[in-house]
């Protein structure tokens, strides 16, 4: 019996991590024209799993910390990619407008921009997605892991 719940709690503690992987099926919507706010997905599950599990056990509020911890960061992270893209496509754009730039040049200096975000924001993506995976395989082997570059919102 105590096996059984041994595994459920790694189980559990498991999902904490991939329940940030939400927003992965949730993206095809997007593609096929449904609505979808998806940036606070990866948010959202971490969450619920965290708060109705986490006082069963301390592995489970442990990794659900780590969890939310690390997807905390992946969004600040995000957010300020994308408001440095904005200030550099305003900038752009108010010194074409000043200066009277060709508007062929305008619209390259644009989609280099435009490249180069959705490049850092696939990067981040990229990494979420690998990390959150080895995260889990470790919380359900019952192995302590911490995810790199996050800032401790909560302390565990």
């Amino acid at each position: 019996m105590r096996e059984s719940s041994n595994k459920q709690i790694r189980i559990w503690a498991m999902l904490c991590h991939l329940s940030a992987l939400l927003w992965i099926p949730l993206i095809f919507l997007v593609f096929i024209g449904i609505p979808i706010y998806l940036p606070l997905l990866n948010l959202l599950g971490p969450l619920i799993v965290w708060q109705w599990k986490k006082s069963q056990d301390p592995w489970i509020d442990f990794q659900g910390k780590e969890s939310l911890n690390f997807q905390l960061s992946i969004t600040v992270y995000t957010l300020i990619v994308i408001i440095i893209s904005l200030f550099l496509v305003f900038t752009t754009c108010g010194i074409a407008l000043t200066n009277n730039v060709a508007s062929k040049q305008l619209e390259t200096t644009l989609n280099t921009l435009l490249t180069v975000l959705i490049i850092l924001i696939s990067i981040l993506l990229l990494t979420q997605l690998c990390l959150v995976i080895f995260a889990s395989v470790k919380a359900y082997k019952g192995q302590h892991y911490r995810y790199p570059f996050t800032i401790r919102f909560l302390r565990n």
